[in-house]
């Protein structure tokens, strides 16, 4: 059997920490996070509140543990709008005709030639201010990269061998796209689509961080930020802890997005091996 690296179990149990906390928050932080206690406002982190608590006497350590699921949800959604979209425009312009292929690219380096957080802003301009507009709003801005991404790919995987083959088997186009080009192009998308899990986290906090995403008091960690930085010279560990649980989940889904791309690179050299070995044998 395989050994696993320290490495390896403690990536596994910080994800499987962010998993409870975000399906099951109560199993960890059985406290009601928006129960005000106003003679508790402004204390220090001790045994019964590890994270301190705010202005209002609320417990720091469940506002940040109810916070999870709001964050991961946000992220994980907003990377599948960003994701969908990015498919399908990738797609158009890496199997369309040349003169398709060539708009599609245009309109892909107009959307990358704006920063992501003021694509996002305009956004919620235009909608207003909330979680679903927060969502679409990083998942629209995300999906200009993956198109980019997916589009090298399919135009790398159709320049392939067994591609070319196939075309020379007569094979249908239909067929070639399904069963060759898709399976070897979306699956770096994928692969790099748990990178974006991370980085839509960290920005659906900046963007709550300016009280544009949850509204107040549901705990929200950009929102959390935003409170505390009044009291940052007295209440330190406001700011503390809710930063500390973006950066930490925007790593541990950073590392595991890096684990699978290295894994899927090197399943996919093992396969291109074994179909040029399978194509000299036959």
């Amino acid at each position: 059997m395989r050994h696993l690296r320290p490495a390896s179990v403690i990536l596994w149990i910080a994800c499987l920490l962010i998993a409870v906390a975000a399906v099951a928050p109560g199993l960890i932080a059985p406290a009601d996070p928006l129960a005000v206690h106003p003679t508790d406002a402004f204390l220090p982190p001790s045994l019964s509140h590890p994270f301190g608590t705010d202005e209002s006497g609320r417990d720091l350590f469940s506002r940040v543990v109810h916070g999870t699921g709001a964050s991961v949800v946000i992220g994980v959604l907003a990377t599948l709008i960003g994701v969908g979209l990015g498919a399908v425009l990738g797609l158009i312009t890496g199997l369309g005709r040349p003169w398709l292929d060539a708009a599609g690219s245009r309109l892909i380096d107009a959307m990358l030639a704006f920063p992501t957080l003021l694509l996002a802003l305009l956004l919620i301009a235009v909608r207003g201010p909330g979680v679903a507009t927060v969502t679409v709003a990083v998942g629209l801005a995300s999906a200009p990269g993956y198109a980019r991404l997916l589009r090298s790919e399919v135009r790398r995987v159709s320049r392939s061998g067994h591609v070319t083959a196939a075309r020379m088997l007569g094979h249908s186009p239909l067929r070639i796209i399904c069963v060759h080009v898709l399976p070897g192009a979306l699956g770096p998308l994928l692969a790099v689509a748990t990178l974006g899990i991370g980085q839509a986290i960290i920005w659906a906090s900046a963007l709550g961080y300016l009280g544009l995403g949850t509204p107040p008091p549901a705990p929200e960690w950009g929102a959390m930020l935003n409170a505390g930085r009044t009291y940052i010279g007295t209440g330190w560990w406001m700011t503390l802890f809710p930063g500390l649980a973006i950066v930490a989940v925007g790593a541990v889904a950073t590392l595991s997005g890096r684990r699978i791309s290295a894994r899927w690179a090197g399943r996919s050299g093992r396969s291109g091996r074994g179909r040029r070995v399978t194509g000299a044998v036959s």
